[in-house]
């Protein structure tokens, strides 16, 4: 299990509560998408606050991550003692700027219907498996699967904010 005390995973977990994370992940997508219509090209270009990411910056950061726990999950599921290479969201998100978001929502609605295909194959004892995190230590696939669901749900809510 993941150590209470690193306060991004208590703060992402405490946004999930006890939804059930799959259900949470499921209903993102469609969400997404009508934030995109809804906000048009010229909301996208919005942040929440200052100094924050715009609505088409989260879309692009919400794609990788998508890719990256994806694969994360991926390898915490077939290597046995599998160490995460954590990535640096900052250095990934200079490029979002000049990033189509309308491609970043493709990418992230196609990659989580993957995603969910996968994840829905896993028993419990797929879900029990253990990664080391090198900045959090050791989590099971169960917890960074949950991890992604209130990650999305934070994100959504800074697009809510824009809308």
């Amino acid at each position: 299990m993941v150590t209470a005390t690193n306060p991004y995973v208590s703060r992402i977990l405490g946004l999930l509560g006890d939804k059930p994370f799959l259900a949470v992940l499921e209903s993102t997508p469609a969400k997404l998408q009508q934030h995109f219509d809804r906000l048009g090209p010229q909301g996208l270009k919005k942040t929440y606050a200052p100094g924050k990411w715009t609505a088409g910056q989260i879309l692009c950061h919400l794609a990788d991550a998508e890719l990256a726990i994806g694969f994360r999950t991926r390898q915490a599921v077939t290597e046995p003692n599998h160490r995460i290479q954590p990535f640096d969201q900052d250095s990934w998100a200079r490029g979002y700027p000049r990033q189509d978001a309308a491609a970043a929502l493709k990418a992230c609605i196609a990659l989580r219907g993957w995603n969910l295909s996968f994840w829905r194959t896993l028993g419990p004892e797929d879900f029990a498996r253990m990664a080391f995190h090198p900045e959090r230590g050791n989590e099971s696939v169960e917890t960074i699967i949950k991890l992604l669901a209130g990650h999305d749900l934070n994100h959504l809510a800074q697009l809510e904010q824009i809308r």
